[in-house]
């Protein structure tokens, strides 16, 4: 990236994994793409709303379902499949660990994020998570709306 530009390659984040689950952890991963993959993605046309990351026990692999990248415009007809499962890049280590903390009952592998690190490569944050209850949800709700109404209270009170 030339110096002095804005890095003005989109983000794509899962707003509602924070609403939706407690995040234990988080980790980065790359994900293996074709490349009208990583043109719609570049282009904003991504969706990880609906996406979990699941590990095969087997062979120790890390995947990811449900992502929708939409068809790139400029590609063939035949380009990839929107919501195929993509292999996801990790050292075997990780992998385990992961394997360790997700077999724990409730818990789950969620995206976060999906974005170009700074040498270009596509990454995703994936969250070891576990589901919220309707009344935690209702508390983190309060929670952020006293956070809002302080701050509104101090940028008056600078005024």
């Amino acid at each position: 990236m030339a110096k002095g530009k804005a890095n003005t390659t989109p983000r794509v984040t899962n707003r509602k994994a924070r609403h939706d689950y407690h995040i234990l952890e988080s980790v980065e991963c790359g994900v293996v793409l074709t490349g009208s993959e990583v043109k719609s993605i570049r282009d904003g046309k991504a969706s990880i709303a609906e996406g979990y990351a699941a590990i095969d026990a087997k062979r120790m692999e890390l995947w990811l379902h449900d992502v929708d990248i939409a068809a790139y415009a400029n590609a063939p007809v035949d380009a990839h499949l929107p919501k195929r499962k993509r292999k996801l890049l990790a050292r075997k280590r990780e992998i385990e660990r992961l394997f360790g903390l997700t077999t724990a009952k409730g818990t789950t592998l969620i995206p976060l994020t999906l974005y170009f690190s700074e040498r270009g490569i596509v990454k995703i944050e994936l969250g070891v998570a576990r589901g919220k209850q309707k009344g935690d949800k209702r508390e983190s709700m309060k929670k952020d709306d006293a956070r809002r109404e302080m701050q509104k209270a101090m940028t008056r009170k600078r005024l």
